[in-house]
């Protein structure tokens, strides 16, 4: 074997004739020295190689100077970045109990400044990165710290804008367009990671222009909403919620805002497309909340329910499986006035067979506006029904 199992303390040495050994050594060194005379002599190796402290003249030269390489390099990813990181600011959320971040009872996420009009700036960043915020401040790339104004935040979408004295603010994200991203293109993201990292960037592909995830923003295991994300490889840890992912070009082309947090998972983050998110800031910056077409409900999914009070409560057929009940009905709603009662079981919506409340929000969302009629077939105490209901506007966080 030789290698890895010779002891080096007992080396085996081999047997055989010591003169023929030493004349066999002595062979070797002398066709050495000759193979470096004729390499010398046939210009294999120049004198300045074998030496390359001397000169022409032969003179030993004690300083060398190094011959200068000019590389082509593609600055394109870095003046993406030079376009786009001035406008990723860090957004803190301070408790009331607390003094330092580091205490467990703040925050520090990541937020675009995406416009400044009038004297003001305006910073788009995550739900969850303001959530329950005593005051909020936002700190520049040059550090300086500014206290901001919560506009709005929406928990569905996990978007929130914040307003800030504008008189500091030089530089605005330019945002690009997110519907026409392919899968392989570059992305870099933005952010803060750990809240300690400013200004960081991770350069990453887009994974999936156009991935649907499950999002489950008041962690009953149930998905409230299915989240329309673009997915990708670029590295966002804690702390980049709410910072850029750009593009090629430095434009914004999503807020990024989670990623798969497993033992096994590696390089899997998601970030809400431009497109998406542009109209949901408007609406906050406006109004202070996203403007939504309303039926005034509260629902569960079926499979919640037990077999029991599915034939002894609901008393629905044994082969209604999927669909949402409804536990509470506002008064003067939309589906008050339609004639929805508690523990109706809604099914169908426009004809389209609804599994889940993630399925209803996602119909009663994209598809209907305000004032929009929506049909609804149900099941009210084991009858199947049908109604249609004119949609108001959405008050809260209810249906």
């Amino acid at each position: 074997m030789g290698y890895y199992d010779q002891d080096p303390r007992n080396p085996q040495r081999p047997k055989g004739n010591k003169s023929k050994g030493f004349l066999m050594g002595l062979t070797g060194v002398l066709l050495g020295a000759l193979l470096v005379i004729f390499a010398t002599d046939f210009g294999l190796f120049s004198d300045m190689e074998l030496n390359p402290n001397k000169n022409a003249a032969g003179d030993t030269e004690q300083n060398v100077t190094n011959e200068t390489v000019n590389v082509d390099v593609n600055t394109a990813i870095t003046e993406a970045v030079e376009k786009a990181q001035g406008s990723v600011v860090e957004v803190e959320n301070i408790q009331k109990s607390s003094m330092f971040s580091q205490d467990g009872q703040a925050g520090v996420g990541s937020g675009v400044i995406y416009k400044k009009e009038g004297g003001k700036a305006f910073i788009v960043t995550n739900h969850h990165v303001v959530a329950n915020a005593a005051q909020l401040e936002v700190a520049l790339v040059d550090g300086t710290k500014l206290e901001a104004k919560l506009l709005g935040s929406d928990q569905i979408m996990d978007l929130a804008v914040l307003q800030v004295d504008g008189s500091k603010i030089d530089e605005v994200a330019e945002f690009g367009s997110s519907s026409n991203l392919k899968p392989g293109e570059p992305a870099i993201a933005i952010g803060n990671p750990l809240g300690n990292f400013p200004g960081t960037v991770t350069q990453g592909i887009v994974s999936a222009a156009d991935r649907t995830i499950g999002v489950d923003p008041n962690k009953d295991g149930q998905p409230d909403w299915q989240a329309e994300v673009i997915q990708t490889d670029a590295a966002i840890n804690p702390g980049n919620s709410g910072g850029a992912l750009i593009n090629i070009k430095g434009q914004v082309i999503g807020i990024n805002s989670m990623k798969i947090a497993e033992q096994a998972v590696e390089g899997i983050g998601f970030a809400i497309p431009s497109d998406i998110a542009r109209p949901i800031i408007e609406d906050l910056e406006k109004q202070g909340k996203v403007m939504r077409p309303y039926m005034g409900v509260e629902i569960v999914p079926l499979s919640q329910v037990s077999n029991y009070h599915r034939q002894q409560t609901l008393k629905i057929p044994n082969d209604v499986t999927q669909g949402v009940v409804i536990m509470g009905v506002e008064s003067t709603s939309p589906a008050a006035s339609a004639g929805l009662k508690e523990f109706d079981v809604i099914v169908e919506l426009d004809g389209k067979k609804v599994n889940s409340p993630a399925e209803l929000r996602k119909h009663l969302y994209t598809n209907k506006e305000i004032g929009d009629e929506l049909e609804i077939t149900y099941y009210h105490e084991g009858e199947k029904k049908t109604a249609t209901m004119k949609l108001g506007e959405s008050k809260g966080s209810g249906e």
